[in-house]
């Protein structure tokens, strides 16, 4: 497995991370406990080093499944794992919640499921507009210098809260969503972090899986899929949207490849400091996304995806509005 690290830091992980959220959280029912585990474990065994997951996604379960299985290999994987919400959500609104007090609790607990005494990299996950930003950065500074934190991320922020946060405290990594069909972060957000030295965590590198081709109009999902919630998955979108599949496939036909591959390598090779964190439940998944790292694209098959991605305009919102109005601020 190649390694790359995170912006200019010493923050040096797998090319690839994993995406636990989708194991316990968001994408129907969890997933069976020792399978989790068992996956999360095939991800160490293939030169997986960095796993991402977050308290809210179960909420808390998730971390606790993470804990427990990379607890054999503490010494061997970086932990990423978030704070930013007020749980549980009695109104299934996204409640945030940055207050110093509220960090240093979450941060605790989170030591706790995660079965270790430091979290490698700490992301704040959504922007709470009633906290200042410096509060919240001077909040992780401190628990970097008490030893209980190494990293200091950001998540879905926009460019100039970015710069403030690291102003106060050295920002390591910002995920937010890229891919080949949302690729906002192109117009501000990847030369702010170039310019500050801050590496990329791109979530949904596969459009929530849609730009592998196993979805389409006719695709029903489990009634506690969240992407029955997303505009960008309704019937109509998803039909729309084909044109993107499409684009995509062609390019992995003549490279052997899979779309999942084609989407996650053309990510791979924006920035030498991206590392993307696909999720998966199933092994064969893990293995073909994990593959996607031996795939170069030529210079000419960049240009060709992009100018052929270009005459498509992507349908649908990526989140219904209360979720919308929580990202890029």
């Amino acid at each position: 497995m190649q390694k790359r690290k995170l912006g200019n830091s010493n923050l040096e992980v797998s090319a690839l991370g994993l995406g636990c959220m989708g194991l316990s959280h968001a994408y129907g029912p969890a997933q069976d406990r020792s399978e989790a585990i068992k996956l999360i474990r095939a991800a160490v065994e293939r030169g997986v080093t960095f796993f991402d997951t977050a308290e809210v996604y179960g909420p808390y379960t998730n971390e606790d499944v993470v804990g427990e299985a990379l607890a054999p290999f503490r010494d061997r994987v970086v932990i990423a794992t978030k704070f930013g919400f007020e749980l549980p959500s009695t109104d299934g609104k996204q409640n945030l919640n940055s207050r110093p007090e509220h960090i240093r609790q979450v941060v605790e607990a989170s030591l706790k499921r995660l079965r270790t005494d430091v979290i490698d990299l700490l992301y704040q996950h959504r922007v709470d507009p009633n906290v200042p930003i410096e509060d919240v950065a001077d909040t992780v500074k401190q628990l970097i210098k008490e030893g209980k934190v190494k990293h200091f991320g950001l998540s879905e922020a926009g460019a100039q809260t970015i710069r403030q946060a690291h102003a106060v405290q050295h920002v390591t990594a910002l995920q937010s969503e890229y891919s080949l069909w949302w690729r906002e972060p192109e117009t501000e957000i990847l030369a702010t972090l170039e310019e500050l030295g801050i590496g990329f965590v791109p979530f949904s590198p596969l459009g929530r899986g849609f730009l592998t081709g196993a979805i389409n109009k006719d695709t029903t999902f489990d009634s506690n899929d969240f992407r029955n919630t997303l505009p960008r998955f309704s019937q109509e979108a998803r039909d729309a949207n084909q044109a993107l599949v499409e684009v995509i496939g062609s390019l992995a036909a003549s490279k052997e490849a899979t779309r999942a591959q084609i989407a996650i390598a053309w990510l791979l090779a924006q920035k030498p400091w991206i590392v993307p964190i696909p999720g998966t439940t199933k092994l064969h998944r893990l293995e073909e996304n994990l593959g996607a790292v031996d795939i170069r694209l030529t210079a000419g098959e960049l240009n060709d995806i992009n100018s052929a991605v270009a005459k498509i305009n992507v349908q649908g919102d990526r989140y219904p509005s209360h979720l919308q109005k929580n990202v890029g601020r």
